[in-house]
């Protein structure tokens, strides 16, 4: 081997950028290539957003930016105190790149554009040249080397060579160390394996409920600014914002819940009763007051004619009729056995959950390399040496938001520090 030494990255995504630059930059005699199976590089990062790319999330306190990971909070929590969103905004801003912070607390690029971080990474492994379309061709400049197109067909650890790297083309190439950041790539997943780690199945962590009910029909679009909402017969719960949708329900309230829920709700098969709470600032005894004083003050008003708790009026129109409500119906003939009912319709609605859609452009999956097996400081496997880890191949996954590039980002990083030294 040279006494330089070689590093592969395998995946063209956010963290094996970030690794590739880190790694190239702190050891200006690594030779390091990143290797991608497409001939497209970076695809997530430009789609992320919208188009606009969420780089991070303006959370700067590790021990807060850590609950808004279902799994991989704990393992990040040491890695966050020596990267995290505020090194991140600072990272893009010295290399010529202008964020913004809006009111959610999504950091973007100024220009809306997630083709200005494109250019930036892209820039910063000095990786401009001939187009990504070039078969198997790489084309060097400082530091980082970059093929794409490449098709790996096995990799094995070789005590005297290091790794050695068989491509579907009969090319073989052999490194020092390799990094695999390959996403929720299946093939990232069985080169890990074959490398001794175990992995987590990987299923869906960020997805909308499908829910048919004529409670929601013709409700598209209207939201409910702080719901509570769980599953029937386990622990979990979340509140926050509702959206109805054409299909069902979204929002920020599901999406926590379809995160920490991603098992749960896999193992059966998206299918679950689903409990709402439509007014979770108030308690159940305030509604119950709030409904009798109601009853008494508006005694021959519509009960249907205006929506008196704060909810949608078409929304507060549903939810009367499924407790038995008649819509020209007067408060003060609303029996003691109705209020029960709209109480039970307004704290604890059941509906039933019959499957799962896509949120947007964002596909998250939790699932991958067992964090145990390895080491966050470094980013190393604990039990393939010279071999490391970044983004999404790992067992983590983050909320929407910036929060799973920061852990790509974050990890990235390490593994590049690391694999420089």
């Amino acid at each position: 081997m040279s006494s330089d030494p070689y590093t592969f990255v395998l995946g063209g995504g956010a963290a094996g950028f970030f690794a590739a630059i880190t790694c190239a930059e702190d050891n200006p005699q690594a030779r390091v290539t990143i290797l991608e199976k497409s001939r497209t590089l970076l695809s997530k990062v430009r789609i992320s957003g919208g188009g606009r790319c969420n780089v991070t999330h303006a959370c700067f306190d590790p021990a807060l930016l850590v609950q808004h990971y279902p799994r991989g909070g704990a393992a990040l929590r040491g890695p966050f105190t020596r990267f995290q969103p505020r090194d991140t905004i600072a990272w893009f801003e010295q290399r010529g790149v202008q964020l913004k912070t809006e009111s959610d607390g999504r950091v973007f690029p100024v220009t809306d554009r997630s083709e200005t971080i494109v250019a930036c990474l892209l820039n910063a492994a000095h990786a401009s040249g001939p187009p990504a379309s070039s078969r198997s061709r790489g084309w060097a400049r400082a530091g980082v080397t970059i093929r794409t197109q490449v098709s790996i067909a096995s990799i094995e650890r070789d005590d005297r060579s290091g790794f050695v790297m068989r491509l579907k083309s009969g090319e073989m190439l052999t490194a020092d160390r390799v990094l695999l950041a390959t996403g929720s790539n299946p093939q990232g997943f069985a080169w890990a394996a074959a490398l001794g780690h175990s992995i987590e199945p990987p299923v869906p962590s960020l997805f909308t409920f499908t829910v048919d009910d004529p409670r929601l029909h013709g409700l598209a679009g209207i939201s409910v600014p702080n719901a509570r909402v769980e599953i029937e017969g386990t622990s979990l719960t979340h509140s926050g914002p509702l959206l109805i949708t054409h299909w069902g329900l979204s929002g920020p309230a599901i999406l926590k819940l379809s995160a920490w829920g991603a098992r749960v709700l896999h193992d059966r098969s998206y299918r679950v009763q689903l409990f709402i709470d439509w007014l979770a600032d108030r308690h159940e005894d305030d509604v119950r007051h709030d409904l009798r004083a109601i009853k008494s003050d508006q005694a021959r008003r519509v009960i249907g004619s205006s929506s008196p708790l704060g909810l949608s009026l078409r929304l507060w129109q549903q939810l009367i009729e499924a407790a038995g409500i008649t819509g020209e119906q007067r408060w003060a003939e609303l029996s003691k056995r109705q209020i029960a009912a709209l109480i039970d319709q307004l704290k604890r609605g059941e509906y039933h959950v019959c499957g799962k859609g896509e949120f947007k452009e964002e596909f998250v999956t939790c699932g991958g390399v067992r964090l145990d097996e390895v080491n966050f400081r470094t980013m190393e496997s604990r039990v393939c040496p010279g071999l490391y880890f970044a983004g999404e191949i790992l067992d983590i996954d983050g909320l929407t938001g910036g929060f799973n590039f920061q852990a790509a980002w974050t990890t990235g990083w390490l593994a590049g520090r690391t694999m420089a030294a």
